[in-house]
């Protein structure tokens, strides 16, 4: 009787496809599909988002869309510099939508090229300082001890000075350079991650999978890398984000003072640099639009980043 009714029941909901909607509805509820749901939820943060991602595409694809190349010295002429927005060149027949700056160069061409420069430098100095202060930072926490006192002292003491400070003194040794700016961010910002990490991993010691993990006799890197350091990711994508985008702001001062890339490399910073002589002669165009460009990357970073936080944060959940 009772495996009659049961059979019953089976069939009747096999006819309402109550049992057939169940897995559909799990993974509706995927999460994934959450998290795009709540990230969408904040307009602001989905049109960064949007903007971000056409700077990237637009950078990334700078060579096939680009009118000049900037680096190429026999593309440029003299006579076509600081011409205003929407001028043609009198030599080539090009119209330059943006304008040209001292040099010649094309601002429409010398800014998607800079842009490739600036999401390279921070996106590279990003994940290397990731990596590195990521893996201080496990270590000093499931370390513990004299070790964990000596690597966050250390922290400490980094973190005491002033980041441009720092890479200043290291750019200054080094020399000018894309991998010079980026061993000087990675030596800035390592410490960001690491006192991160190291605060997520001392929480995740503390649990019970740890603890299993040891006596299943598991070797310490597995513990700390396979099972401790996945459950650090939520707060260290966000301090990635954040950092990428002081990263890209750090490149753009350097350059801005000099120190950063050469002459013949167009970096926002120096594109905006060699058009501060200008700004009170008319000539806005030169520093105004570069600058429209970093502020415009800068902004949509920082602000999926924040939107980022406020989804992986458990104590900001709504």
């Amino acid at each position: 009787m009772t495996s009659t009714l049961s059979d019953d029941v089976s069939d009747v909901q096999k006819l309402d496809g109550t049992v057939g909607d169940a897995a559909p509805a799990a993974a509706a509820d995927s999460p994934f599909r959450r998290f795009v749901f709540e990230f969408v939820e904040s307009p602001v943060a989905t049109a960064a988002l949007v903007v971000l991602a056409l700077i990237i595409v637009l950078a990334a694809i700078a060579p096939l869309i680009t009118p000049q190349n900037p680096y190429d010295l026999g593309q440029v002429d003299v006579l076509d510099s600081r011409l205003p927005p929407g001028e043609v060149s009198m030599s080539t027949g090009m119209t330059f939508w943006l304008g040209t700056d001292g040099a010649g160069r094309d601002l429409l061409s010398a800014i998607l090229y800079g842009l490739r420069i600036s999401l390279a430098v921070g996106v590279a100095s990003g994940f290397l300082a990731m990596a590195i202060g990521s893996a201080i930072g496990l270590i000093a926490a499931y370390a513990g001890g004299r070790v964990e006192t000596l690597i966050m002292r250390l922290v400490d003491l980094q973190l005491s000075f002033p980041a441009i400070l720092i890479a200043l003194m290291l750019v200054a040794v080094l020399g000018k350079g894309v991998d010079k700016i980026i061993i000087a961010l990675v030596a800035v910002q390592w410490a960001y991650y690491a006192r991160t990490v190291r605060g997520s991993a001392l929480v995740e010691r503390q649990k019970e999978y740890v603890e299993a993990a040891r006596c299943l006799g598991l070797s310490h890197g597995r513990i700390v890398f396979r099972h401790i350091l996945p459950n650090c990711l939520p707060p260290l994508i966000v301090v990635v984000t954040v950092q990428t985008a002081h990263a890209i702001a750090l490149e753009a001062t350097l350059s801005f003072l000099g120190v950063g890339l050469p002459q013949t490399e167009p970096s926002l910073g120096l594109l905006i640099a060699n058009g501060f002589n200008y700004m009170l002669s008319g000539k806005y165009w030169i520093s105004t639009f570069p600058g429209i460009a970093l502020l415009l990357t800068i902004m949509s970073i920082n602000l999926v980043g924040d939107q980022l936080r406020d989804i992986l944060n458990p104590r900001l959940q709504r």
